[in-house]
């Protein structure tokens, strides 16, 4: 079988660990590759390579940086369906949630490739008489980026961009469960000549974690993950002097008003709660129902959650693929369990769920509770899975104050025909991310992405104008001539 290699100091090398897990396809089962953990050596070979490219990467212009990426734009777009079906094979999701996936990581190539101008410092002359003054930006070093499950091509495509067209060099660790997508990436970075050491790929687990935190040459660490893992990373690479962006887990509650158009509402609902078998940071997990909504809200979103077709992503017609693996299947199904305990109605089980010629497939078919309340485990934990919670509210005040009293704060969403009320909820749910009438508030590649509260840990959020923040430091330059 084949054993993914790292990607140091431009070339392809065993890692040092002598442990290896498994890559499977989880829809079918099937063993694709094996992977390696690496080792604290092999964090440290990469940093070094990395540190050593950066002299001459920081002093190439930005704009011959950009050119890289314009380059590495085109290439990546001639291979969207092979990535895509790379990104199924290990993932599960469906071929068109693939193609957006890696889709949304391109768009953030593109945006990166106008950091020439999005560099550019500030000046005023005379600032008293014969002084002038101006800023300047500079990059910082090594950064190191550690990249969850849910959307293998997208993620590290967050921060490699920014991190290289910056000046700084970057080590990627991908998520061991789905590594095939950014082994075939970086194959295809290999394409645009990076100077050897701009970008290095180390496979692992919680050893290469925790040596990124841990290593003096790295300056910055960005995580995207749990929230516990995301205060783990905040913490401990903060102790170590590094910035840190920490991007943790969220429980998105999605308000549908009385004088919202329900047709579309539910439609929006069913995909954000459903897509992607609900293994995204952005997906509604708790619909709150305002007034009298509730009956007909519930009716149409069971006759959606009916309509989807379960199966392997890969094939026509499948709607929604498998969870990621038997032990997140059963962490889903644990929560459905706790839901029944708690008294919630139990409208639609996806427990038990089963594709034909798919036994060994991870299936949690979609789920809907009714008559769930503040305080239940279901609709205050992140379940990462096809579960729709529905509550009642009485007003937008009361919805606000559900939406509110959660520990997190990544996103959220209203169905509403008025302006004053999505003034209203913008303005004081307290959610990172808002959505008015869309049911995923997922910022472009040009605006920040981050949550509030738990959701997040540290001060500049992903790409956007804050990614330039977060990879360069920021100089002052005072001038007087005599």
């Amino acid at each position: 079988m084949r054993v993914l290699e790292n990607f140091i100091g431009g070339a392809w090398s065993r890692a040092s660990g002598k442990t290896h897990l498994e890559v499977k396809n989880p829809a079918t089962g099937e063993a694709l590759a094996e992977v390696p953990l690496s080792t604290a050596a092999d964090v440290d070979a990469a940093v070094k390579a990395a540190q050593a490219a950066f002299p001459g990467w920081s002093a190439t212009p930005p704009v011959q940086r950009a050119r890289y990426l314009f380059k590495l734009r085109e290439i990546f777009d001639a291979h969207r369906d092979e990535i895509a079906a790379i990104c199924t094979s290990e993932h599960g999701k469906t071929l068109s949630e693939a193609r957006n996936d890696f889709g949304r990581g391109i768009e953030n190539v593109e945006h990166a490739a106008g950091t020439p101008a999005l560099l550019m410092g500030q000046g005023l002359e005379d600032v008293a008489s014969g002084i002038d003054c101006h800023t300047i930006r500079q990059p910082l070093g090594v950064f190191a980026a550690i990249t969850p499950f849910n959307f293998p091509p997208m993620v590290p495509l967050w921060f490699l961009p920014y991190a290289i067209a910056t000046g700084n060099t970057f080590v990627l660790k991908p998520s061991e469960q789905v590594p095939l997508s950014q082994q075939r990436i970086f194959e295809l970075i290999e394409q645009v000549g990076l100077p050897p050491g701009v970008v290095n790929l180390v496979h692992g687990g919680r050893d290469v974690v925790n040596a990124f935190c841990a290593h003096r040459d790295i300056a910055g660490v960005s995580f995207v993950g749990s929230s516990a893992v995301a205060r783990h990373v905040y913490k401990s690479a903060a102790e170590a002097g590094k910035r840190v962006q920490a991007l943790g887990g969220a429980k998105n509650f999605l308000v549908v008003m009385p004088d919202a158009d329900r047709q579309r509402a539910v439609a929006n609902v069913a995909e954000s709660i459903f897509g992607c078998s609900g293994q995204r940071c952005l997906a509604g997990s708790v619909v709150v129902c305002v007034g009298d909504t509730l009956e007909a809200v519930r009716e149409a979103l069971v006759r959606h959650a009916k309509a989807i077709v379960l199966g392997d992503g890969s094939k026509p017609g499948v709607t929604m693929g498998p969870v990621i693996s038997a032990a997140h299947r059963d962490r889903v199904v644990s929560y459905i369990d706790k839901g029944v305990a708690e008294g919630a109605t139990l409208l639609l089980d996806g427990r038990g769920a089963k594709v034909e010629g798919y036994p060994h497939g991870n299936w949690v078919g979609p789920t809907v509770f009714d008559d769930v309340r503040p305080g239940m485990v279901i609709a205050t934990e992140e379940i990462f899975g096809p579960v729709a919670c529905l509550m009642r509210a009485r007003d937008l005040d009361e919805a606000i104050a559900i939406a509110n009293r959660s520990e997190y704060g990544n996103a959220a969403s209203i169905f509403t025909s008025s302006g004053r009320a999505a003034r209203e909820f913008q303005h004081r749910v307290a959610a990172g991310m808002v959505g008015v009438n869309v049911g995923v508030a997922a910022p472009m590649a040009f605006f920040p992405f981050g949550g509030q509260k738990g959701s997040f840990f540290g001060d500049l959020k992903a790409h956007g104008p804050t990614a330039i923040d977060f990879y360069t430091e920021r100089k002052i330059v005072i001038t007087r001539w005599f």
